[in-house]
């Protein structure tokens, strides 16, 4: 070897360790290789015409919700431990829909929202609401429905005992997704302000805004730990979760997580939270402390499975997807993003992640 070839090595050798000196425990780490404990279980094709956004569990009734939007719009109910077909709500085009435990009461956002009995999937009632019903979440605290929209009011305010409009909030941004710590506090995560919204839930008040001060943007999935105070705030842009005190909005640590995410939660009783990711990846990240956190595992999911829901009850990750068909010749769609070919017929599938 040279000694114009030494002196690169050398060089080379000091930069790496003194980049390394400087990488702190929070510093965004590569995700690790699909070895862990959690496996695809089942992949469940079952089929049906629309496109889909949310999907939601009710562990305690054991059924899962899919809204389907396509020229007859419905709302896709399945049996939670089988995944086979156990219901329709016919003439719904929503985003997703969630039940309230309490007064077994489901809540569609559709415009308006429907509102129909979790057990016969018998519609109660329609509920005229302003903006454009997207996400949505139901708090037991209180037992409201909380609808949220892209545009203002951004969230809709709903007793889920009768269906009565409570008021709105607006929280001066695009909500996309929401978490409760189930005491009176209600968190949003601010899509286009790389922000979460604090409402008091008493009030229907905002009372503070977190600003992820550059950790994170484009924040599209929020899940939250309540006996530690935690959130975890998915971001597209970058591609990182980031962990935040929900007490003050202190920044605790952010990790990388995959393309596209549209969704989180948290798991109580394994401290892990789960980030699904339309690239095809669930991202595991392990809560080793309060102010501390690993990534655990990525597992392959399917491309597209974007969303996902907890099942409480067996400690499942319940994702949904599709196969798509070559794409049209056209480059790009009115937003940029490249067109996507038609969905292949009796494609659309629930998958459905847990430990072997």
């Amino acid at each position: 070897m040279s000694k114009f070839n030494l002196s690169i090595v050398v060089g080379a050798m000091v930069l790496s360790a003194a980049c390394s000196a400087h990488m702190t425990a929070s510093d965004p780490q590569p995700a690790p290789a699909q070895d862990g404990p959690y496996h695809v279980l089942s992949t469940n094709k079952v089929g049906g015409d629309g496109g889909f956004d949310y999907v939601n569990a009710d562990s305690d009734g054991r059924r899962l919700y899919v809204a389907r939007r396509s020229k007859t719009p419905h709302i896709s109910v399945y049996n939670l431990d089988s995944i086979a077909a156990d219901g329709d709500i016919t003439g719904v085009g929503a985003h997703g829909a969630v039940v309230d435990g309490k007064y077994g009461h489901g809540f569609a956002s559709s415009k308006p929202v429907a509102m129909f009995d979790s057990k016969t999937l018998a519609s109660i009632k329609t509920i005229d609401v302003q903006g454009s019903p997207d996400g949505m979440i139901c708090d037991p605290f209180n037992d409201r429905v909380y609808v949220l929209s892209h545009e203002a009011p951004n969230l809709t305010v709903i007793d889920a005992k009768d269906g009565s409009l409570l008021g709105t909030i607006d929280i001066g941004g695009a909500p996309e997704q929401a978490a409760t710590d189930g005491a009176g506090h209600l968190y949003v995560d601010i899509e286009d302000k790389g922000a979460v919204a604090v409402i008091d839930t008493n009030t229907m008040k905002m009372t503070s805004s977190y600003d992820l001060a550059g950790k994170g943007g484009g924040n599209a999935g929020l899940a939250m730990d309540t006996k530690n105070h935690v959130l975890f705030v998915a971001c597209r842009d970058p591609q990182v979760m980031v962990m935040l005190d929900a007490n003050t909005g202190k920044f605790l640590s952010s990790l990388p997580i995959g393309r596209g995410c549209d969704g989180v939660v948290f798991n109580p009783d394994t401290n892990e939270a789960f980030s699904s990711q339309g690239d095809g990846t669930l991202t595991v990240i392990k809560e080793d402390s309060p102010t501390t956190f690993s990534i655990e595992q990525t597992v392959k999911t399917m491309a597209g499975a974007k969303t996902c829901t907890l099942d409480s009850k067996n400690g499942h990750i319940l994702l949904i997807a599709a196969e798509y068909g070559p794409a049209p010749e056209a480059a790009a769609g009115g937003n940029g993003r490249p067109r996507r070919g038609p969905m292949v017929a009796g494609s659309f599938s629930v998958i459905v992640v847990g430990k072997s």
